[in-house]
């Protein structure tokens, strides 16, 4: 392993390139600060020490989670622990083995989770660590929790797939916290190479006839006044592709209807337009004329604490699928009979990505089967060269 000496900073870090095999860059300024270069390009920060006249040499973190200079502060306070006579490798090694499943989780969520995603998000990773891991593996030490076991509770889950599913996925990013925070063993996961259970995708499209039972509904609902702006934001949910929660916290703030656009600050997705065609931008005109900023509050679809946003739709639509005779239409169906319509009419699967707010294009690729037009136009243009040949 070739070693060289330069002075640690991003620039020298970037510059490093990868070689035919390792090679170890090793601070001019920090005695025993170092950083790794892997054949493969990775690169991750090491302290190098003696303890007890034994070698030792610490990992601090890979580029990319630290900074050249969070990992000159981590190499300072770990070679200062050294010179007070303790070796901060083995008191790693400890916390790894003092470290439960229970309390790995509490720094996961706490440490992380609470602080990086979306509360939406975080409130899903909670609910699945704590009513199934914890339970059952709560008290076992974290480096002790073992593919056999993953694959056990994932098993015993079966009867909700997409849960098992997700469970693994949560369980995998958690140990890859452990481990870039040194509370779990290097590289270890114990739902890695665990098959996951096959999914079937919960999407429905709504037919020409089902939509006139909505709209039918739509129309009762809405002369009834039983559900107040409730049926507005159902239909407005139908005409935009919007999600649900886009729609109960939408403000008047959010909406620019001289440009016919929603501009709204965060999303599933982050900061995000949505395009309005005619009927959604009437009924936001509708609503807006009706709208008492001082009374309502500023949210669109106010309900009946029109200061704060609605928390769902559960009850108008109930009684709009029960009036429709739409059993087991789920309201994201909404969102998916937009995107249905948009690729059967051929309008193509990057537009319709675009109107949904997608950033995948493989997200939208679920509509590929929908989108005919190009394959009918094929089909016409080969039935017509072969009429003409047949004269």
């Amino acid at each position: 392993m070739k070693k060289s000496t330069l002075k640690i900073s991003k620039r020298t870090v970037d510059l490093a390139s990868p070689r035919d095999t390792r090679y170890d860059i090793w601070d001019s300024e920090l005695k025993g600060f170092g950083v790794r270069v892997e054949v493969s390009g990775l690169k991750s920060f090491l302290v190098r020490y003696r303890h007890l006249g034994r070698r030792r040499l610490l990992s601090l973190g890979r580029l990319g989670e630290i900074t050249p200079e969070q990992a000159r502060v981590l190499a300072h306070k770990a070679l200062a622990k050294v010179r007070e006579g303790t070796d901060p490798l083995d008191e790693r090694n400890q916390d790894r083995s003092a470290m439960t499943v229970k309390k790995l989780i509490y720094c996961f969520l706490s440490d992380h989770v609470d602080e990086k995603r979306k509360a939406r998000t975080a409130y899903h990773y909670r609910s699945l660590l704590k009513h199934y891991l914890e339970p059952k593996y709560g008290n076992k030490k974290a480096q002790e929790l073992t593919r056999a076991d993953m694959a056990k509770l994932h098993l015993e889950m079966k009867r909700v797939p997409h849960q098992a599913n997700r469970l693994l996925a949560v369980v995998g990013s958690m140990y890859t916290f452990g481990d870039r925070q040194g509370l779990t063993p290097e590289d270890f996961n114990p739902v890695r190479k665990i098959e996951r259970f096959k999914e079937s995708r919960r999407e429905r499209f709504l037919t020409s006839e089902e939509l006139r039972r909505l709209g039918q509904a739509f129309y009762e609902m809405e002369t009834s006044g039983r559900f107040g702006t409730a049926i507005q934001a159902l239909k407005f949910l139908l005409f935009t592709g919007a999600r649900l929660n886009e729609a109960l916290k939408l403000k008047w703030s959010y909406v620019d209807l001289e440009r016919g656009l929603l501009l709204l600050p965060d999303s599933k997705t982050g900061k995000k337009s949505i395009t309005l065609n005619s009927i959604s931008a009437a009924i936001l005109c509708d609503l807006k004329e009706k709208a008492d900023l001082k009374k309502h509050g500023e949210y669109v679809f106010y309900g009946d604490y029109p200061m704060v946003p609605r928390c769902d739709l559960k009850k108008p639509w109930a009684a709009v699928t029960q009036a429709a005779e739409l059993e087991g239409l789920r309201i994201h169906d909404l969102r998916h009979s937009f995107a249905s319509i948009g690729a059967g009419a051929g309008l193509g699967l990057p537009i319709v990505g675009k109107l949904l707010g997608h950033t995948q294009a493989a997200t939208t690729q679920r509509y590929a089967h929908l989108d005919t037009d190009p394959l009918r136009k094929a089909a016409n243009a080969i039935g017509e060269r072969i009429a003409e040949a047949l004269g």
